[in-house]
């Protein structure tokens, strides 16, 4: 989350983009009062007829097979422009929440009274709420630990890369395997994963977390913890030399290939698993030069860090010592169909500018986080609710404009974009504002985070499921009615989570993508009276009742949707 200072081999079915929604009920909010008025705006009041906030104790419901279920959809592309899409040409739209443990072991899977474990109950009430995709966190230090301490000089001394020697495949596996559980168990109530590798201020020794013991070289520069919000640990000058020898990569323990090289590794496991449709190579890409010389000098490595020195039209503006192979060729040489969902840097967040540029790979997804700095710095919510709204609104916009921007000739209309991070509070009336936003911006996001998990660089308000297993009310925030799957392109999109109301229009083309537009419709959410639509140009082919609405079109042209709470007459 924010930091800045002040594949198995199995024969399962390729994936459906489809996740089945047994939902429970939740207390409807609010979408939020209009931006002029946020500064004063209570929190949203719940609808009448509202009922409960279900809890990680609800039964556990395996969806079934829909009725209608269109033909097996994946993997996911980003052929050029904003949108995924899948195999049968449909814009691709995912919601979604990210988990990420910690400490050690670093990761999260079924371990029945850890306080790691993740379980059928969690993934469960995630496809109830509506999710299809999960954003989990695996760490350089749980894939290799490695045994060498900090600043050894066999890892540390200034020189050309070399070997480290702190790889074991035997580690790596098991750490993979568990993992795989995980995955496996989002699969089986159709949840895509994106695997994200975590970090924030590096490693623990900066009261962060993220790279190897072995791979923190310091150079002897002083650690002093500050008082305050514990990203200020960035701002540490130890911190700063660990951040500038990784990006440089100019100590003997080659940190960059390494990293690459453990990338790889996992990439080439998951590479035939359906449901791992990407991965985010590293969260969050700080350095200290943001601070001293703005965002070009580091930006300008981080794009080398990304593409390697052979793909570089200039290889003199990269560190010399940068492998060739980059981290994204490196992912895309073990699983060629994986999308690469590249982050800017860490200031990025709040809304300034980046420098990435193009670069020569396909299935490229630019995805960012968006938080605002008028934040608490024990909770992180905001503490001036009108000027972090606006915050949020500009830089949403400020990332679209960077999609021109990125443009190559694999992606000629620039990446696809996602939002990766964003909330991190229990605020309503700001993921209001912000999820609003999102729709009119036809964008995907993963909400930032499912449960708190003890998290060193955050805290209890951030997460989605409280202490006691249960929901906070902004679940009904965020779960919310939204195309999955569109036959067409999408113009727009709104959605009121106070009343229900839906609507959806996009252009049909006369050779456009197969299959019907899906629709999720959490219906014990916000119409657990039944729902009525209405459409143009298309017709509803879907159960009355169906938590997922199919849309086939009717020919080429403008089709719109419309959902309103209760039956139709």
């Amino acid at each position: 989350m924010l930091g800045t200072m002040n594949g198995s081999a199995d024969s399962r079915p390729r994936a459906c983009l489809t996740a089945w929604l047994p939902l429970v009920a939740l207390v409807a909010l609010s979408a939020g009062a209009a931006l002029a008025g946020l500064s004063a705006a209570p929190h949203p009041a719940p609808r009448p007829g509202a009922s409960y906030l279900p809890t990680l104790a609800s039964p556990v419901q395996t969806p079934p097979m829909l009725d209608g279920r269109p033909p097996l959809a994946g993997p996911l592309h980003a052929p050029g422009g904003p949108f995924l899409r899948d195999s049968l040409g449909r814009v691709v739209l995912l919601r979604g929440v990210n988990v990420v443990y910690k400490h050690a072991p670093y990761e999260v899977y079924p371990d029945p009274g850890r306080p790691w474990n993740f379980s059928a109950a969690d993934a469960s009430l995630m496809a109830r709420l509506g999710f299809d995709v999960v954003r989990l966190g695996i760490t350089w230090r749980g894939l290799e630990p490695g045994t060498k301490p900090p600043d050894d000089p066999a890892i540390c001394a200034p020189g050309a890369p070399g070997n480290p020697h702190q790889y074991s495949r035997a580690v790596l596996v098991a750490y993979l395997t568990r993992l795989e559980r995980t995955v496996d168990l989002l699969a089986r109530f159709h949840i895509f994963t994106i695997l994200d590798m975590h970090q924030d201020v590096y490693n623990e020794r900066f009261d962060g977390e993220g790279a190897p013991n072995w791979a923190v070289c310091t150079g002897g520069a002083p650690n002093v913890d500050p008082p305050g919000r514990w990203s200020r640990n960035y701002g540490t000058a130890a911190a700063g030399v660990a951040y500038e020898h990784f990006w440089e990569n100019n100590v003997v323990g080659d940190l960059q290939g390494q990293f690459d090289f453990v990338w790889s590794q996992v990439a080439r496991f998951f590479s035939s698993d359906p449901w791992v449709i990407g991965f985010d190579p590293f969260n969050e890409p700080f350095s200290t030069t943001l601070v001293r010389l703005g965002n070009e000098k580091f930006d300008a490595e981080l794009r080398c860090f990304y593409i390697g020195l052979a793909h570089t039209s200039s290889p003199t503006s990269c560190p010399s010592y940068d492998p060739a192979t980059g981290v994204i060729p490196t992912l895309l040489a073990a699983d060629p169909s994986a999308l690469i969902f590249d982050e800017p840097d860490n200031f990025a967040n709040r809304g300034y500018p980046t420098f990435l540029g193009p670069m020569p790979f396909p299935n490229l997804v630019f995805n960012f986080h968006v938080y605002c700095g008028a934040r608490s710095p024990k909770t992180g919510n905001p503490t001036n609710l009108a000027s972090c709204a606006r915050q949020e609104h500009r830089t949403l916009d400020r990332r679209r404009e960077d999609l021109r921007e990125m443009a190559s000739a694999r992606q000629r209309g620039g990446p696809a974009w996602f939002m990766s991070e964003f909330g991190a509070t229990s605020d309503a009336a700001l993921l209001s504002s912000i999820t609003a936003q999102a729709d009119a911006k036809l964008l995907g996001w993963t909400y930032w985070s499912w449960r708190f998990y003890a998290d060193p660089t955050g805290s209890a308000a951030e997460s989605l499921v409280m202490a006691d297993g249960k929901l906070r009310s902004t679940a009904s925030v965020l779960s919310r009615v939204y195309p999955e799957a569109v036959a067409g392109t999408p113009l727009a999109m709104t959605f009121d989570p106070s009343t229900g109301r839906f609507s959806l229009t996009y252009r049909a083309a006369r050779h456009g993508p197969r299959g019907p537009t899906e629709v999720v419709v959490p219906t014990e959410v916000h119409d657990r009276g039944g729902y009525c639509p209405t459409a143009s140009g298309a017709v509803v082919i879907s159960r009355p009742t169906s938590p997922l609405l199919l849309l086939r079109n009717r020919g080429p042209g403008i089709v719109r949707l419309s959902i309103r709470a209760g039956r139709c007459d």
